[in-house]
């Protein structure tokens, strides 16, 4: 009896052994931030006024996404649910306020896919997940500025479709893609897009193609260098074209970190928009500096940004039409 009751025990302790080691080849985990931000023009009131922003109304803006109102202001709340397996995962990214409802196309869903490992150097992924193109993204927390680019905020911001990962060697890799066209959930149309990345030592150039019910065509290259331990320069140019329509521009990412908690960089931006007839093309020069500290999971970026357009597209503080526009914001980025 006692010979039964300690195989028994044996058995059991050894099924319990086994799920731990399963439970322990499984991943949860949850993250996100959380941002909020003051900002004030420089050189242009801080009131709304419906001759703003092209006739749109609201408060003077450089026209960019995100963080466009002025005084204090949401940024949003955005929280990351993961489930890694041994071979499989999933991601739900769900975002609230208005950044997330900016860069969504509905539901609170920035992302949500599944993915699937086929090997150690094959991925594929199907679902909603961010866009490959550009250098910046939507989280506030993974960009160095906080304002966005001209070059972020006319491409892709996410894509509903599936993709290929390949990692071919130690510096090169490959993604694949085939997609509704950019930041579209459903499919009403049967267009698909398609969508190719080619990765070396952290430098990628990036393609994207639909039949001309979105974008078109767009090539895009982001990179970026160390240029020794505390300096790092970043660097994205792309060009976009839908039957004449559409838009070229480089920008430059120098950032020097002072100290452990302490970092300043610079974007230096052109940007050209292409119109298809008698419309003159425009393009802005934008500016923008900004600090970096970092205390605990806690960020705080002030932030000093200067346009100057082609054309007399803003309002001075006397309602004057004028070519450029300035203003500072002071953000807060909470990380868990």
């Amino acid at each position: 009896m006692k010979k039964l009751m300690t195989l028994s025990m044996l058995f059991m302790a050894t099924v319990l052994l086994a799920q731990e080691e399963e439970v322990s080849k499984k991943k949860v985990s949850i993250s996100g931030t959380v941002d909020a931000y003051y900002k004030t023009n420089l050189t242009s009131t801080d009131a709304a006024n419906p001759a703003f922003n092209g006739g749109d109304g609201g408060s003077q803006n450089f026209g960019t996404s995100f963080a466009n109102e002025t005084g204090f202001a949401l940024g949003m709340a955005n929280i990351i649910a993961s489930y890694e397996g041994e071979k499989t995962g999933v991601v739900a990214d769900v975002v609230f306020g208005p950044r997330g409802n900016d860069a969504i196309t509905g539901n609170n869903i920035n992302q949500l896919y599944a993915y699937w490992n086929v090997s150690e150097g094959t991925t594929l992924t199907l679902g909603r997940f961010n866009t490959y193109l550009g250098y910046e993204v939507i989280s506030p927390a993974a960009n160095f500025n906080y304002s966005t680019s001209y070059l972020f905020s006319n491409g892709p911001f996410s894509h509903v479709g599936l993709k290929a990962d390949f990692a071919l060697s130690d510096d090169f890799s490959l993604m694949l893609a085939i997609m509704n066209a950019t930041d579209i959930d459903s499919n009403t149309t049967g267009d698909y897009a398609l969508g190719a990345q080619l990765g070396y030592s952290g430098q990628f150039l990036n393609f994207y193609y639909d039949s001309g019910i979105k974008l078109g065509f767009e090539i895009d290259y982001t990179g970026g260098f160390d240029l020794s331990d505390d300096f790092f320069l970043g660097i994205n140019g792309a060009y976009a074209d839908n039957d004449g329509n559409g838009f070229y521009g480089a920008a430059l990412y120098p950032q020097l970190s002072t100290c452990d908690n302490f970092s300043i960089g610079l974007r230096g931006e052109y940007f050209n928009w292409m119109f298809d007839g008698p419309v003159d093309d425009t393009n802005v020069f934008a500016v923008t500096l900004t600090g970096s500290y970092t205390l605990e999971n806690l960020i705080i970026k002030p932030e000093l940004r200067l346009d100057s357009n082609s054309e007399e597209v803003y309002f001075d503080s006397d309602l004057e039409a004028t070519k450029s526009l300035a203003a500072f914001t002071l953000a807060a980025i909470y990380s868990f």
